[in-house]
Formats: C-alpha cells, structure tokens, sequence
C-alpha cells in the first residue's frame, strides 16, 4: 500500500514538474473563462462583498521586501449603519485567500456577521495569492518572487498589514487566524511582534506543532520530502489543480481505503461535517491558491520533527549565515504574554490541527492567564468546517462574539 501510494506522489511531482519546472514559471492558476467569479474578477470586494448589499473597500499595502499585498475592509453593517466596534482582521490559511471568509451567506459567514455586529471588519489576503500577487521589482514569473516560507508571512506580510489597519482605523484590533493564519499569528505573538496592536486573538483550526498530523497526503508528502524534491526539479510554486492531479489525487485516495474519494477536501483536512456541497462547488471554481514550494517544505519539516523553528536550509554554514547557530531557532510558544487574550476553536474529526498537537500546544500555555484562555471544542468538526460549516455561527462565531466582548 505504502509502496503504490508513494509511487503516484512520484508520478504526480513529474506532472507537476512538466508545468512548472522551467525558469519562467507558468501561471496556470487562472479561473475557467465560464466562470461567474471570473467573469467578474475585478476584486473581493465585488465578487463577493458588494454584491451582497455591503459597503467594501479596496486597499493595498507594500510589505518592507516588496510585496504589495491586497486588503478588503468593511466598514458597515448591511443595513448600512457604521461599525461602532473594533477592526477585526481576519487572516487565511494555506491555498486559500481572504474569500474563505465569505463563502457562505451573510448569516453563515464571519465576515458578514462581524459587519452586523458592529464590528470594522479587514481581511488580508497573502502573497502569491490571487489579489497579491504584485510586487515593486518582481513578477510572479520569477522564481525568486516564490522565495519565501511562513516566515517571510509573519515577519512581513503580517506587520505590514496589521500596522496599516492600525494606522488607518487609530484603534488595536482583535485577530482572527485559521490553519496557517494561526502558525503565522502565534509565531509573531511569541516574538512579542504586533501585541501592541492587537486587542486578542482568536486561532480556528490552530496548527503549531504538525508531529501528530493525519491527513493522509500530507503526512506522507512530508515524510518523503515530495515539497522538497519538487524544489530540486526546479519547481518554485505550487498550486494543487486539479486539472494536472486531479486523477491522481483520486487514485492516491483509493490506495489510501477507506476513504470516500467523491470528497478530495476531507481527504486532506478530516470528514468535514456541515459544509454545504453547493459551497463546496463554489470553492471549486475559486480555489486552490498558490503557495511557494519553499513554504511547503518548512511545513514539512514541522511534521517530520514535530518543532516550531524558522526554516532549516538543511546546512550548518548556511543556518549560521542567516541565524548565526547551526540550528534554526525555535518559537516558542510559552514566550507569548500570559496576559494576552486567547480563543482557540478546534475539532475532534481535524486531520491537520490534531487535537494531539493541539494539546501539546496548549501545554505550552499552561501559565497563561486562564481568564484570558477560552477553548471551544467541537467533536464533529473538521479543518475546513470553522470557516464554512452552516452551523459554525451557533457553535463557533457566537462564543467568538462574546470573547471579544470581553476583550
């Protein structure tokens, strides 16, 4: 079985490579032309937000190494009254950008019920996304402009984007992180980056430690180093499209019995349990977002040592040369401020935040002040249902509402 499923990762990296392995990377991430999104695709704040009566603004920031970023802000509730709460500032996970947050409808939605409830809502969008993909001296066909991991995203994207909120709203704000947005936000937080402009966080499907992770193709891709061997062939960026792996994926899931292979989302994240299908299409026409190969193979080194350190170039000499040790450093996550208001949603059925690795986790916090530490566990929730499930309003948003409340 091993064996079979490691042969079509192989084979899926050489379709990969076919596309992508040559100096001039091919965009080949673009929406079908018979898509309703494309054929409106001039931005989320119209393809989404406006269209559902919601006041949406359109900005831009430019990060210290050159990459300009797209952020959305919604600054009314639908009725049209100003929001009289704090910015909120919601921030993606991996292969996704900030539409993730406005799938569903404006009652189901955390973006729209944010607004609503008063609250001056601002969703960022990361580099290489579909909406920040510029940058002051770099095109996205250059594989430098892919040189980056989740380290660049929280040294970088990060404080360029929260410090333009905070600037332009004068008020600190309360984050909202999911899956990578929760790697990134915990590692600024435990370098006591952007706590001066945050009211709290709240981490969804938090990742941290990766040691315990059982989705199935992401643990054995980080096990055979797949990310990295896609990095020697050439390969800069990586989109998951499924008109290269799609038959693949599906071979790899049968291998992988039992499995219900009709749902590739649950074969990565956990059976997600109330995520509407008809969504589910939606996301297809939209998603997956690109991710610089670089940053997978980061990640694959937090499942393969089960450590949160900044990215091992694999050679003593060049760890020294960018960190002056042998070793990458480590964040670590007792370093974040006892007193810091903290609120973390996560679920039984979640195959990439284990609750093991959630667990290690939150032991790491066990000075935390326990009044500024809320925990919402769902049994039947998996990765993707804390931002699309149909009842995460009632299990997730709502307690979410009342902890920033009290923050």
């Amino acid at each position: 079985m091993a064996n079979i499923v490691t042969s079509l990762l192989l084979v899926l990296l050489i379709r990969i490579t076919a596309v992508h392995g040559r100096k001039t990377l091919q965009e080949n991430n673009e929406l079908p032309a018979s898509s309703s999104i494309a054929a409106a695709d001039t931005g989320i704040c119209k393809i989404m937000v406006e269209k559902n009566g919601y006041t949406c603004e359109e900005h831009k920031v430019t990060t210290e190494d050159g990459y300009i970023l797209s952020l959305q802000r919604m600054p009314k509730a639908r009725s049209g009254k100003a929001a009289n709460k704090p910015p909120v500032f919601l921030q993606h996970g991996l292969f996704v950008d900030g539409i993730i947050w406005l799938y569903n409808n404006p009652e189901e939605s955390l973006g729209y019920i944010l607004a609503d409830n008063g609250y001056d809502v601002w969703i960022a969008n990361s580099r290489g996304s579909r909406y920040s993909k510029g940058h002051t001296s770099l095109a996205p066909d250059e594989r430098a402009y892919w040189d980056w991991t989740w380290d660049q995203l929280l040294s970088y994207d990060l404080p360029a984007s929260v410090g333009y909120v905070f600037k332009h709203t004068g008020q600190k704000m309360h984050y909202v992180g999911h899956s990578l947005g929760t790697l990134i936000g915990l590692g600024a937080f435990s370098q006591n980056q952007l706590l001066n402009m945050l009211r709290s966080a709240a981490l969804l499907s938090p990742i941290a430690h990766l040691n315990h992770i059982t989705s199935p193709p992401s643990k054995i891709a980080g096990d055979l180093f797949m990310a990295d061997k896609a990095y020697w062939l050439g390969i800069r960026k990586i989109v998951p499209n499924e008109a290269i792996a799609s038959k693949l994926l599906k071979k790899i899931c049968k291998a992988l019995k039992p499995r219900d292979c009709s749902n590739m989302l649950d074969l990565f994240t956990g059976p997600n349990c109330c995520i509407n299908g008809s969504r589910l299409e939606l996301i297809a026409t939209y998603e997956p977002q690109a991710s610089s190969t670089k940053n997978l193979i980061h990640l694959s080194q937090n499942i393969r040592t089960g450590k949160i350190t900044k990215y091992n170039y694999g050679h003593r000499e060049e760890n020294i040369q960018h960190y002056g040790q042998p070793n990458p450093p480590p964040y670590d996550m007792a370093s974040i401020p006892k007193e810091f208001p903290l609120f973390f949603g996560y679920g039984g059925t979640d195959m990439l935040a284990d609750v093991t690795d959630v667990q290690i986790l939150l032991s790491e916090l066990k000075d935390h002040d326990r009044n500024k530490l809320v925990q919402v566990f769902i049994k039947d929730y998996a990765h993707g249902d804390f931002v699309m499930a149909v009842n995460a309003h009632k299990l997730v948003y709502d307690p979410l509402m009342s902890f920033f409340a009290a923050n």
